[in-house]
Order: structure tokens, then sequence, then C-alpha cells
């Protein structure tokens, strides 16, 4: 521990710090303590990092997962506050150093304690997986040494103090030395048999000094770790098959982490060195020179036995000449302290169609107005033919042009950050508020902008277009009522007295009901709705979720459970589809291989399930099979847009990060870098994304732009 500098704070979150632990380009770590006396380490963001929202999304992800893992071999969370001015955690302190640092200062671990190391690390490890976790950045340094056993900390953010590794969504999570090959090639794919390959490096670092694919530069080591034979030298026998079988390029070859524990305990807990069949002396440990011999030419010709240049010498040459070339074919993207991934697949090339003249564009949705603002804090565009409609900050509704991104007109300004409802057959329909007793749809012409027609509607229900026109709920709750494109009043039907929305699933209109005052109390009744009739079709579980229509009959989720949850990232886990047939009221179900989270969103025939963490489901919508899955490490992601031209789902998230998978595979096409300064609404709006023609437009915040369907190029 080193004293506090003149710039650090004094205390964090109650805490009064007594001086630092250590420090990293992410933030630094104090020893604090309570006023009870409790020991703590405390982790503080560094301000720039704090003004980052997607670095904030990430630390957030540290604490939770950091709060699921509970286990002797870890370090648990006993504070945090990510929503500070600037983010801190506080765990438990754990007097001890890295295992980096024991080995600077003592050398190579004794076989005793290589054993012990094992098994903890093992333990930690089965913790850490059992939470549904990947840890992906083992290393020496976040491996704590302590009297009752190693300590495995930081599950989230990895900090630049090795100059190695770096934390950025759409790149990799790791250090270079101590990853695995899939890490490298596919960081979006890893699995837990990743954590098994970087043990088994760890264990080689503890055991002799060096890790097994030490070099001089991330490049050379990125390679190795990909194609290269460990270099093992030094690690004592008993030891090397373990770790051999760790480091197996296949993943699957990897050894499970029960087996793992059992092939530990069976190494010898004596420290004698004497081969307990031959009484022979085995070679002593000591720390061997560094072993970066495959980065230059000179220490190849010393390891070939020869000083002609040739054989090795020459491979050398011809792997640093042609390193990039492989690295290209392979997706394995490396730059110095950085390794960006590259695409799964190769996106296509072919002619979009897109709107005439069209170009990349981005377009900030803000109009300074005077008065106080009604925030809806839900923007989104809408579209109809190559015609766009967009919500934004100061304005209710724009027409931007979609092949430019130039506002051709705006409307409204009470509410504001609201999506329009709908554009058809040239009217635009959008909210208004002029005060707080009256809400009223309004339909303006979708060409000059121009008011047509206004209609009063209930301030809590929201108004849905379906095939017939515009189906809304009246103020005093009493009726529904559809609305003609004139705004001729077209039928009414009574209303229930309990909760009910209006909804439009296929085109047809429904009422969702549940007694009640809100929605979730009680079983879901559908009704068919038409001039003076409310029918009752069907009655779904409580909390059932409607996505939409399959083939004219409506489709519903059903919850694994009903039970209310307060807790924040709660996801309610859904087991199985409900399809109603309107005619009789039967409800089919439809189970689902294992029970899926997220937010479902029915497109075409899949049903697409997007968690917080990236990861996308997509699942037939007539059988419930499972598609496809895939892990994208891009948090906050829209609802989907799918392209049937060209196969491929698209996604932007909170910060303009725009991904193409594969509507087939699931496969990863391509993705983006977040837009440089969505503005200042971008972490607490939704993100959006949609297609005008072939062009993608999507939403961060209240900027708008625009992208090719054939990716960055």
């Amino acid at each position: 521990m080193t004293p506090l500098n003149s710039g650090d704070p004094e205390s964090v979150g109650g805490y009064t710090l007594l001086g630092r632990l250590g420090a990293g380009g992410m933030g630094a770590v104090y020893l604090g303590v309570s006023a009870s006396g409790r020991q703590v380490a405390v982790k503080l963001v560094h301000g720039p990092y704090a003004q980052e929202e997607e670095f904030r999304t990430r630390f957030r992800q540290e604490i939770a997962a950091a709060r699921r893992v509970s286990g002797a071999f870890t370090a648990p969370v006993v504070d945090a506050d990510p929503d500070a001015d600037r983010p801190w955690m506080a765990t438990l302190y754990v007097p001890g150093l890295t295992l980096a640092e024991v080995v600077e200062k003592d050398g190579p671990l004794s076989r005793r304690e290589l054993r012990a190391l094992g098994l903890g690390l093992t333990e930690a490890l089965r913790d850490i997986h059992r939470a549904g976790l990947v840890h992906r950045d083992l290393k020496p340094g976040n491996v704590l040494m302590t009297e009752d056993g190693p300590r495995v900390i930081d599950f989230g953010i990895s900090r630049a103090s090795d100059h190695q590794s770096r934390t950025t969504t759409g790149r990799m999570i790791g250090t270079p030395p101590f990853m695995s090959p899939e890490q490298l090639a596919s960081p979006r794919d890893v699995t837990p048999a990743s954590d098994v390959f970087s043990l088994g490096s760890l264990l080689v670092f503890a055991a002799v000094g060096t890790g097994p694919f030490d070099a001089d530069s991330p490049y050379i080591t990125g390679y190795q770790v990909v194609f290269g034979t460990p270099d093992l030298g030094g690690v004592p026998e008993p030891l090397l098959g373990i770790v051999e079988r760790c480091l197996d390029k296949d993943p699957a070859a990897r050894p499970e982490l029960t087996d793992l524990h059992h092939m530990l305990q069976a190494l010898p807990e004596s420290d004698a060195t004497g081969s307990p069949e031959t009484g022979q002396s085995a070679k002593p440990l000591r720390r061997p020179a560094s072993r970066t011999a495959a980065a230059t030419p000179a220490s190849a010709s010393t390891r070939t036995g020869t000083g002609t240049g040739t054989g090795k010498r020459r491979r050398v040459r011809m792997l640093l000449t042609g390193l990039g070339a492989v690295l290209a074919v392979t997706g394995l993207g490396i730059g110095v302290g950085a390794f960006v991934s590259g695409p799964d697949t190769k996106a296509p090339t072919r002619a979009a169609s897109l709107p005439d003249g069209w170009r990349p564009w981005r377009t900030e949705l803000r109009y300074d107005v005077k008065g106080v603002p009604l925030d809806y804090d839900s923007p989104g565009c809408v579209t109809e033919g190559s015609a766009l409609f967009c919500g934004g900050t100061g304005f209710t509704t724009a027409r931007i042009d979609a092949a430019s991104g130039r506002t051709l007109w705006r409307s409204g300004t009470r509410p504001q950050g609201a999506q329009p409802i709908g554009v058809r057959d040239g009217l635009v329909y959008m909210y208004e508020e002029p005060d707080a007793k009256t809400r009223r749809v309004v339909a303006l012409d979708a060409g000059t902008g121009h008011r047509r027609w206004q209609r009063d509607v209930n301030r809590s229900e929201n108004a849905v277009l379906y095939d017939g026109g515009l189906l809304t709920l009246s103020p005093d709750y009493s009726s529904f009522v559809a609305y003609g494109p004139s705004g001729k009043e077209l039928w009414r039907a009574p209303s229930l007295d309990e909760y009910c929305t209006p909804s439009a699933l296929g085109g047809v209109p429904y009422a969702l009901c549940s007694q009640g005052t809100e929605p979730g109390q009680a079983p879901v009744e559908l009704m068919r709705l038409g001039p003076g009739s409310l029918s009752e079709t069907a009655t779904l579980p409580q909390k059932a979720q409607a996505l939409g229509a399959v083939g004219g009959q409506p489709l519903f989720l059903a919850p694994q459970t009903a039970k209310d949850v307060y807790e924040a990232g709660y996801e309610r886990p859904y087991n199985a589809l409900l399809r109603v047939a309107p005619e009789t009221g039967q409800v089919r179900r439809i189970p689902l291989a294992h029970p899926l989270t997220g937010t479902a969103t029915l497109v075409n025939g899949v049903v697409y399930f997007v968690r917080f963490d990236g990861s996308v489901t997509a699942v037939s919508a007539d059988s419930g099979r499972q598609l496809w899955q895939k892990v994208t490490d891009v948090e906050s992601l829209s609802v989907p847009a799918v392209s049937a031209t060209y196969g491929r789902v698209y996604f932007s998230n909170r910060f303009g990060r725009l991904l193409a998978l594969d509507s087939r595979t699931g496969a990863e096409v391509w993705r983006t870098s977040a837009l440089a300064d969505p503005g200042d609404k971008a972490q607490g709006y939704p993100p959006r994304v949609l297609l005008v023609k072939d062009a993608i437009v999507a939403m961060a915040g209240d900027t708008a732009f625009s992208r090719s369907p054939d990716g960055p190029t």
C-alpha cells in the first residue's frame, strides 16, 4: 500500500480511505475502512471514464457479476454505487499479494503451493461458472494469494495497468498471454472452457515464472496462443500432463472442472523432488530467461543450434511477414494493446434498394422551444415506403428525408421524446397533450405536416393502428372507439369495469383485459372487438405477453412464474408459446425447449428474445423450436429489424452501435463502432432500428442516423 496522493479523495461512499492498493488505466483501488472499523477494498473509476455511459454500463455489469458469485475463493462485494459521479465498488479487503507479485518477489511456486493454487482456482471457477458467468480475464494480477488460499477478483472491467488489457464493447476482454484461442478468434462465443485454458496458462506461469505463450509483443503472443505450441519447459512432471490438457486448442477436449479438481487432488502434497518409483532427483525449478525467442531471428537461430540463419530463422521471418494475412483470414485482428474481433460471416455483395440519392447521414432530433417539456422518454421513428417520421426533443413529430437526414417539417411540442403512433395512407398519427387533463390523437398530412383532424383519447392507454383504422379507448374508460382515415367514428364497443387496453394482433382489433386496476394482477382475457360488441375469445395465464399473430392466430408468451418481482434487472422467464384459434377460442400450448428471458419480438414467424447482456435467441413461432442463439456482448440492444432480402437481423444499442446477424444461423455478419457523442439522452432513451427500403435507420438517444445494409466499409 502507498500513501494517498494529493488528488485522491479522503473518503468514498462513507468509507475513509487509508491508502492506495493499486491503480490502472481505468481506476484506482484504495484500502478503506467503515465507521465500524471494517476494512474494504474500494475500486474508484477515473473521472474521464465516469462520463462514458458505455463504461458505466460495463461497471454495473461487473458489480452485478461479482455479487452473483459467492465462494471461499472470491472476494465478496460489500457496497457499491455505479450511479455516483465517480462510480465505485467496495469488496471485502483480503490482505495478500497478487500471484504476479509473489512470483516476481519469490520466484515460482513449490509443488505443494502449485497444488493448492490449482485446487483453489478450480473451486473459484466452479462458483463463477455456477453463477452463469465466464471470467474471461483469469491472470496472475487477478489472483490474490492469501493465507487461506487464492482469491479471484475483477469480474468485468479489465484495467490497462499492464498495457495489454482492454474492455470495450466490440473488443475483447482479457490479457493476451492468458486468453484462450477462441477468445482471440471469436470473443463473443467463449464458454467456461475458455477459463480452463486461462487456468492452464496461469499454472505454467506459477510453475516457471513466465507464461506458455509469452513473446515480445501482444501481436506475436496472440498468434502463439491461437496457432503455436505452448512452451512448457520447467513445468514439473506431475503437473505437466494436466496443463497440456488445459491448453488444448479445442475447447471440447479440455477437462471439465470436476475432472480437473480430481487430477489436481491426485498430485503429491509433498515438495519432495524424487520420483516415487525410481528415487531419482527431479530437475530443480528455476526462473527461466524470457521465452520470446520466436519473436526475433537471432534467438531463433540460437534455438536451432546453428548460426546459418536457415531453418527456424526463415520460419520466423515468414511468420512475421505473413502474420497480417493469416490473421485476416482467421478473423483475428490484432493491434498493439487492443484486440478487435472480425466478423463470423463475410457480408455478401449486392445492390441495395435505397431511397433515391441516399448516402450515410446523421441528424440530431433536437429543437429548442420554450415552456415546460412533457417527455415520454421513448422517441422513435416509423416509416411507410420511403417516408420517415420521427419523434425527438423539442417537438412531437418530424418528417425526415430518408436519403439525406434533412428535416422536412416538424409539428407539436407536447409531448416530446415520443414515437409517432404510426403512418398509413398518407397520414401520420401522433399524440398531443395541451394540458394535464387532455390527451389527443392528431392525424397529420404526411406530405406537409398540416393537421387533418384530432380526437380526444384516454390518457393512460395507447392508441393502435389496425387494418380498418385507429383503435382507441375513450377518455372515461367506458368504450373502445375506432376512427377511419377521415377522422369519422367507425364504431364503438363497450369496455369492462376492469383493466383493459386496446390491441391489434395480426391487424385485428382486440382488447386485453384483466380483473384489477393494473395489468398482471389476474389472468388475461382476450376480447374480440367489433361494432357494439366485446366478445370473450380466450383466457390466458396471468402476466401472459401478447406478441402478435401467426396465420391469423394471436400469439402469446406463457410465463414460467407470475410472481411479482421488484429486483432491478429481473427478467421474467417464459417457457411456452400460446397460440389462440379465434374461431373456437382454443389455446394451443407450444413448449419451449427451456425457459427464455429478455424482450420478445415476433417478426416473420420468428420470436426473437433479446437480453440486456446482448444475447439473442431465435425461436420458431410455429413449433417453439430454438433456431439459434448468439451471445453478442453488445449490451442494451434494440428490438430487431429483419431484412428478408439480405437474410439479416439488425440491432442498434443505446450508444449507436449497429449489429447484423445472419437470420438463418445467428452468426455475426458485421458490427459498427459506437457513435461519437450521441447526446445526453442516450442512456435514458431506448435504442431503435428500422429499415427504409434496405437502408438502416437507427436512433441513439435523440440522434438518428442511417447506414448501408452492407455494413462498415
